[in-house]
């Protein structure tokens, strides 16, 4: 299974990135050559990925902490703060792909 998402995510950036990497500044908006689809492409595929990866990395680190905390109940105060802070950090990162799918879609 994480070989599947491993290449899925590969193939998705190496899609991805060229695109965006060599796509021309539109100049006027009337003489828009398609660019702007691109960007909403990108935004859109930003967004996906990262809430995806956001998903993935909340539920493992719940899973973690869940685990540890019923292995040894007592320890539940020292598991569940730097549980919450991780959180709040790998959301903190899907937070900050939305503002850049923001300004992407800016660019339209």
């Amino acid at each position: 299974m994480k070989k599947f998402f491993s290449v899925l995510l590969t193939s998705v950036i190496t899609l991805c990135i060229p695109v965006i990497a060599f796509a021309e500044e539109v100049t006027t908006t009337a003489t828009n050559d398609g660019a702007s689809k691109f960007y909403a492409l990108a935004a859109g595929f930003g967004i996906a990925i990262a809430a995806f990866g956001g998903a993935i990395g909340q539920s493992k680190a719940i899973a973690a902490a869940l685990e540890g905390i019923s292995r040894n109940p007592s320890a539940s105060g020292k598991i569940q703060t730097p549980m919450i802070i991780g959180l709040a950090l790998i959301e903190s990162l899907v937070i900050y792909a939305f503002v850049i799918s923001f300004f992407l879609l800016n660019k339209i």
